[in-house]
């Protein structure tokens, strides 16, 4: 696999190649990525893979007019056909009066921020597969667990640069490994499965494999003896790994390109008091080892932690250049880009503040309501921020978990959501979006 100096030399080539053929502009980003997973089951070696990869894109613009095309073909043939396509399509797309690379002004100067993303130890195939077990064997040692789904254990490593036709030339590198397990429990007609899964750039950052399999065991046990519940208005309080959905939803609705498209239920609520004054919510894009921790954006700009709520109301919107000139707003530094295609919008590293209650003190005065752990179903409404979602999880009876429930549906309106949430205080940080147990009162629960 390339490292990060020869993929940025690859993509300097490009851009140089794409302004020499006409280009007015370009950009060039190189990815590449290696990842070795073993999975087992029932105790034995069920498979062990290994793929690496590596593709450059490139994006060229022709007066108001782009194209972008992405190629694995590193030749220096490769490159000029690339070129050439890039620009025969550009020439002919249509004009886009937002189109155009970030301000020069704007671009990050010096060496990128050191974040700690590589780990320079890499396991072996044995090792993983050690982990792998030892995760699937504590799982099906939890009492109730009947079958396995499997263990996994892997480690990746990643390489991204970017180059402009304008002065930008940064990359940097970082490394994943990941634990999960998954197990049925019960026997026929009452079997039930869940999971449990971490990921960390560092392995001393990731708990014992032995964690991840008793979690998954005791999260399927738990769900035993499910029953359904009747329906009506009642308080829902979110698990902490099902409750970052609901703040993925809110910087979904912050994207400048979904104002710009007009598909936004935020638009028009930008000074709207849409959260209780307590609530925070922040994004540290610079977070030593965070699992979105990255030091330049998509377009080239320097990534600055921010808060993205606070006093009820939202900052604004999250931009990159193009929706930025439409939207007549700042750059945010939120551009984020694939192999190939105009960037898009992202946050990283986000987390709601810690309330001051523990989560049980949040459910003691709760006479009839529900916690969820899982969601599925893809029912929201971007538009009007009208949700609803198949749920599971357990009902709450005077203030204390009274048992399995499923096959529920919860719904409500993401904006009456937001103003009735209230966190509890056991934030930690274990995913992209990280968020404490939230409680929202007078959702709407329909059973069978």
């Amino acid at each position: 696999m390339i490292d990060s100096d020869t993929a940025l030399e690859r993509c300097s080539d490009l851009v140089a190649r794409a302004r020499r053929a006409g280009a007015d502009a370009a950009d060039a980003v190189a990815r590449a990525n290696s990842s070795e997973s073993v999975s087992v089951r029932l105790g034995q070696l069920e498979d062990v893979e290994r793929s690496e990869s590596e593709s450059i894109g490139l994006r060229v613009f022709v007066g108001q007019r782009s194209a972008s095309i992405r190629t694995s073909d590193f030749s220096a043939a490769g490159f000029d056909e690339l070129v050439s396509r890039a620009l025969s399509m550009a020439r002919l797309a249509p004009v886009d009066d937002y189109a155009g690379l970030a301000p020069e002004e704007r671009l990050l100067s010096g060496p990128p921020p050191d974040l700690d993303l590589a780990d320079a130890h890499e396991p072996d195939p044995e090792q993983l597969r050690a982990a792998a077990l030892e995760a699937e064997d504590a799982a099906r040692a939890v009492d109730g667990v009947t079958n396995s789904n499997g263990g996994g254990a892997g480690f990746s490593r990643s390489v991204v640069a970017l180059v402009t036709s304008h002065g930008f030339a940064r990359g940097y590198g970082a490394t994943g490994h990941s634990l999960s397990a998954s197990v049925v429990a019960g026997e026929a007609g009452g079997l039930e499965t869940d999971y449990a899964y971490r990921t960390a750039h560092h392995r001393e950052d990731m708990p014992a494999p032995a964690e991840i399999g008793r979690r998954a065991g005791e999260r399927a046990v738990a769900r035993l003896g499910a029953t359904s519940l009747p329906g009506g208005a009642m308080p829902v309080v979110f698990d902490p790994r099902i409750g970052n959905g609901l703040i993925g939803h809110l910087l979904d609705a912050m994207s400048g390109p979904a104002v710009a498209r007009k598909s936004s239920f935020l638009i028009g609520r930008r000074e709207e008091a849409l959260f209780d004054p307590a609530i925070r919510i922040v994004e540290d894009p610079l977070r030593c080892r965070g699992l979105r921790s990255r030091p330049f954006d998509g377009e080239g700009l320097a990534c600055t932690p921010r808060t993205l709520v606070e006093d009820s109301c939202i900052f604004g919107w999250m931009t990159n250049a193009a929706s930025a000139r439409q939207l007549g707003e700042k750059l945010t530094g939120h551009a984020s880009r694939g192999g190939a295609g105009t960037p898009g919008v992202s946050a990283s590293n986000v987390h709601m503040e810690p309330g001051t209650l523990g989560p049980e003190a949040l459910m003691e005065d709760i006479a009839d309501g529900l916690y969820v752990t899982g969601v599925f179903g893809q029912g929201v409404n971007g538009v009007t921020g009208d949700y609803s979602r198949g749920a599971h999880g357990f009902r709450i009876r005077d203030g204390k978990l009274a048992g399995a429930v499923s096959e529920i549906t919860i719904a409500g309106n993401l904006l009456d959501m937001f103003r009735a949430l209230v966190p509890a205080n056991d934030l930690e940080f274990r995913y992209a979006i990280n968020v404490p147990t939230l409680r929202i009162d007078g959702m709407t629960v329909a059973g069978t």
